[in-house]
């Protein structure tokens, strides 16, 4: 059996085959104090979005949105992105993101395998819904191009704890000792993520 609760689906409880209608709901009571503190979580996250305004964040800069009418291709002048005015911007966001995120993630990741003496195969950006990086036993890099949203110190983290994978693929002690060698502070930044990943939406 499985729970979940988010802002797409609502509760969701997903019963083994042949299982009992009456098991969804045991579950539901047995689970209520849970999928309260779940479902105020995400009022507070929508609550913190919509606070942004016409703002989006970038690597703990805030920018703001100005449309242009006629426009289909976002740029940056300073602290101001210029956006398309005549229709909702966050696909041309997000694919300026995109481009961003290659261009902000590959010299982090160059520089940490450097320092740590390793390298990767390769780099792709992606919109995973659930998580934020991988590395493959090969050493292919993916990443997530809405870390742009959090602050830059929290994608760096995640730029090494990625690094300490092409040593250790696994979440063992030997890893988080490693990772804690390289990124010291890496609990502060896991911990935000937790607590702050899912404001990090368009």
């Amino acid at each position: 059996m499985r729970v979940r609760v988010d802002d797409s689906s609502g509760v969701e409880v997903v019963l083994p085959r042949r299982s009992a209608e009456r098991e969804a709901a045991a579950a539901i009571r047995q689970l209520r104090p849970w999928i309260e503190r779940r479902i105020a979580e995400l009022e507070r996250t929508r609550a913190q979005i919509a606070a942004r305004g016409a703002t989006v964040p970038y690597l703990g800069e805030t920018l703001q949105l100005l449309p242009e009418p006629g426009r289909t291709r976002v740029h940056r002048r300073g602290d101001t992105l210029l956006v398309p005015g005549a229709e909702d911007p966050r696909a041309a966001l997000e694919r300026w993101y995109r481009r961003r995120a290659q261009e902000e993630v590959a010299p982090r990741l160059d520089r940490a395998t450097a320092l740590a003496g390793t390298h990767y195969s390769r780099l792709t950006i992606r919109g995973q819904r659930t998580r934020w990086a991988s590395c493959s036993t090969n050493g292919a890099m993916s990443f997530n191009w809405r870390l742009l949203l959090a602050p830059a110190p929290v994608l760096d983290y995640v730029v090494w704890h990625e690094v300490c994978h092409l040593e250790v693929m696994d979440h063992s002690p030997r890893f988080w000792a490693l990772l804690a060698r390289r990124w010291p502070d890496y609990r502060l930044h896991s911990a935000w993520l937790r607590r702050h990943g899912g404001t990090l939406v368009l």
